[in-house]
């Protein structure tokens, strides 16, 4: 039923603006400064209006919950509804603090252009602009769920970028379904022995704050029974048996599209800038959407993953 659905509706979207975006394709090739152009615009509009932190209209509000807390007390905030709060394993901190140690603002012009990468992993140069006006709201917050589609998508080739993912919002692991459908038992267990590779040797160095995210995770497991303003009013218990068909019917079909859709509709809270995770379809219904067309005639550019 669930395979019924999606193929009646991806096929009438497919219809409905298959031409459309075929002449957007060709547009954007016939521009290639457009996509760069904006994504340098956006890293300096953000850059700019990140400081003074906190006024009207400023930026990086997500991103700031990962430059502010101390590796000594990391979970000193970590209520999910605080607008600063840190809620992820002490592993993440470990991994950002080459540049968690710079100023607030030199922080965020790295952190922009890590999530401007995370982008290009997504949409390809061809159609990187489309992903900066899509993703605006998300880059300019600064939270990680462009880092984690772009994980899932390099997932199905190196799959220990899957640690990302389950060292973070947690749920979304539930995307390695695929692996486990299909048989896939090396790609599960790089996945998963990864993780625990990384968290033991974070465990090893601080292992107190270890200790204060597992009691972090079980206090604030309401963040998907309820929702906010900023989040999809749907809680976890009900999106997440449709992310199991998803992922499970995805796995036997070999559409690796359903991974990150799944994934999206399996985060914690469901905030408005998770939707930014649907970008990963772009470039895992159909790989050669990312490149212009001379480049696919030639055989060149990204390959498929």
């Amino acid at each position: 039923m669930t395979g019924r659905i999606t193929q009646d509706l991806a096929g009438r979207v497919e219809a409905r603006f298959g031409e459309r975006t075929r002449r957007l394709g060709r547009w954007l090739d016939d521009h290639p400064w457009v996509g760069p152009g904006l994504a340098a615009i956006a890293w300096l509009v953000i850059v700019l209006l990140s400081s003074p932190w906190g006024r009207l209209w400023g930026t990086g509000q997500d991103a700031y919950c990962y430059w502010f807390p101390s590796l000594d007390d990391p979970y000193a905030r970590s209520d999910w509804t605080d607008p600063i709060a840190y809620v992820y394993s002490p592993a993440f901190l470990q991994v950002l603090q080459p540049i968690r140690i710079l100023p607030w603002q030199a922080f965020m012009a790295a952190w922009t252009l890590i999530l401007l990468g995370a982008l290009i992993v997504l949409t390809g140069r061809r159609w990187l602009a489309v992903g900066v006006v899509l993703a605006l709201m998300e880059l300019a917050g600064g939270n990680i769920h462009l880092l984690l589609a772009a994980a899932i998508v390099l997932g199905f080739r190196w799959p220990w970028t899957w640690s990302l993912v389950l060292l973070t919002k947690i749920t979304p692991g539930i995307g390695l379904l695929w692996f486990a459908v299909r048989r896939e038992w090396r790609a599960l267990a790089i996945a998963l022995g990864t993780t625990a590779v990384i968290a033991l040797a974070s465990f090893v160095i601080l292992p107190d704050q270890w200790r204060d995210w597992v009691d972090v995770v079980l206090r604030n497991v309401a963040a998907g029974k309820s929702g906010t303003w900023a989040s999809v009013p749907v809680p976890l218990w009900i999106r997440l048996p449709f992310a199991v068909a998803l992922v499970v019917w995805g796995a036997r079909t070999d559409r690796r599209w359903t991974v990150p859709v799944a994934c999206m509709l399996a985060l914690p809270a469901l905030w408005y800038g998770g939707l930014t995770m649907l970008l990963a379809v772009i470039i895992l219904r159909q790989p050669d959407l990312g490149r212009p067309v001379d480049e696919r005639a030639a055989g060149e550019g990204v390959a498929a993953v």
